[in-house]
C-alpha cells in the first residue's frame, strides 16, 4: 500500500528527484521516507516511515517508538526493534536497526501505519529500565525525561505496564523509580 504523504527513495521518485524537491524546500525528511513540507508529521507518518525495513515478525521500541509517538522531535540513528513473532530471527533484517531477540509480550504493542510499536506506556516503562541499567550511556534518561515531559501521566501508566508484565530485569527498581517520578508529577500539576 502506498501512502500518499511518504515518498520512499526510487518508489514514486527517484533519489535525485527526491534530492532535488528537498534541496526547493517541497519535501522534508521523516524517518525513512519524505513527507511533503506543508504535511502535518503524525504518529501514522513516522511509523510508516520505517515499514520498508521493519517486518512484521518485529515491533518498534525504547528510544525508536518515543520518537515515532512523538516524544522526541527526531529519530535515532539506529531503530531499535525487538521480535513480537515466536520465530526467532538470525539476524537483524537491516544494518540500521538494532535487534532484540527477546519475544515481546503480548498486548504491549500496537499496530500504527502498518508497524507495530510498543504501546506508550510500555515504550517509558522499557526505556526506564534501560536508563537503570545503564544501557547506551546517558541517552536513554533524555529520552525517559522527554516521555514524562510529554505525558506526565505517562509514568502512573507505566507503572501499571510493570505491574501487570512478568519478571524482567530492573523491575523493581524501574517501579520505584517510576513512583518518584509520578508523585513529583502529581505535586507539580
Amino acid at each position: 500500500m502506498s501512502w500518499p504523504f511518504l515518498y520512499f527513495a526510487d518508489d514514486r521518485l527517484s533519489t535525485a528527484e527526491l534530492a532535488s524537491a528537498r534541496l526547493d524546500g517541497d519535501v522534508v525528511e521523516v524517518g525513512e521516507a519524505y513527507m511533503p513540507a506543508d504535511a502535518v508529521e503524525t504518529r501514522e507518518l513516522r511509523a510508516a516511515s520505517l515499514r520498508p525495513m521493519i517486518p512484521a515478525a518485529l515491533a518498534v521500541i525504547r528510544e525508536s517508538a518515543a520518537w515515532v509517538h512523538g516524544a522526541v522531535p527526531d529519530a535515532p540513528a539506529r531503530h531499535t526493534v525487538q521480535r513480537r513473532s515466536p520465530a526467532r530471527l538470525n539476524q537483524a533484517p537491516d544494518a540500521r536497526l538494532v535487534y532484540r531477540d527477546q519475544l515481546l509480550p503480548e498486548g504491549v504493542a500496537d499496530c500504527i501505519g502498518g508497524v507495530w510499536v510498543t504501546t506508550p506506556a510500555q515504550t517509558l516503562a522499557d526505556l526506564v529500565r534501560a536508563h537503570l541499567a545503564g544501557d547506551a550511556g546517558d541517552t536513554v534518561g533524555g529520552y525517559v525525561d522527554a516521555m514524562i515531559r510529554w505525558r506526565p501521566a505517562l509514568a502512573v501508566e507505566a507503572i501499571a505496564a510493570l505491574e501487570r508484565g512478568g519478571a524482567v530485569h530492573y523491575k523493581r527498581h524501574a517501579l520505584a523509580f517510576l513512583r518518584v517520578r509520578a508523585a513529583v508529577g502529581a505535586t507539580t500539576t
